[in-house]
């Protein structure tokens, strides 16, 4: 017989504990060993599963799933069809939207927003005032301020980590970009007009950028 703490209930759709003090949807899905707690609010058709928690004032909605060992918590809020799992923590004041996924070891917190198509993951670390959205990808360092990111004729290149730049699934060093941008550039597919651009987006990310 399962044990329920004090203050606590089972929800119906997936079994997981949720706080008396909280509110969620009939509609949403709480895992087994998951757990809403505090005055956490989860919304729709939102899923928190695996070991997922979100507490605080934390809200979650939509169609967001929270799950591995993923927190979200404070008064972030995580909506949309957004994805915050892995040990990824969502808290502070942050929110999380569009079809953003954050994941690995990532934060995001303070006023930091993450949204559209980006990706926030390994051990980036998204605050303060910062913005991560597009198709940015940013996977490394403490960002308070927003990374450059510049949507190119074809693809998006972003500042992802410090010293680096991901131009589509390719990530290098500074260095590297400048020396081999063209081939790279030819070997996917780029006309040479597009290769002349992105190689001054790439200078632009290197003087500028971190």
């Amino acid at each position: 017989m399962r044990e329920i703490p004090e203050g606590f209930h089972i929800h119906k759709n997936g079994k997981g504990l949720v706080a008396d003090s909280a509110h969620v949807d009939e509609s949403a899905f709480i895992d087994k060993n998951a757990q809403v707690y505090g005055n956490a609010q989860v919304y729709g058709n939102a899923r928190v599963y695996g070991n997922a928690r979100v507490y605080g004032n934390a809200w979650v909605s939509g169609d967001a799933r929270v799950f591995g060992d993923a927190w979200v918590s404070g008064d972030a809020q995580v909506y949309g069809d957004a994805q915050v799992y892995g040990n990824a923590r969502v808290y502070g004041n942050a929110q999380v939207s569009g079809d953003a996924q954050v994941s690995g070891n990532a934060r995001v917190f303070g006023d930091a927003w993450v949204s559209g198509d980006a990706q926030v993951y390994g051990n980036a670390q998204v605050y303060g005032n910062a913005r991560v959205y597009g198709n940015a990808q940013v996977h490394g360092n403490a960002w308070e301020q927003s990374p450059l990111y510049v949507q190119g004729s074809k693809h998006s290149i972003t500042n992802s980590k410090h010293g680096e730049i991901t131009i589509g699934c390719h990530s290098h060093d500074f260095k590297y970009w400048l020396k081999h941008y063209r081939a790279i550039g030819k070997a996917n597919g780029y006309t040479k007009e597009q290769i002349a651009e992105y190689g001054k987006i790439i200078a632009l990310v290197v003087k500028i950028g971190k």
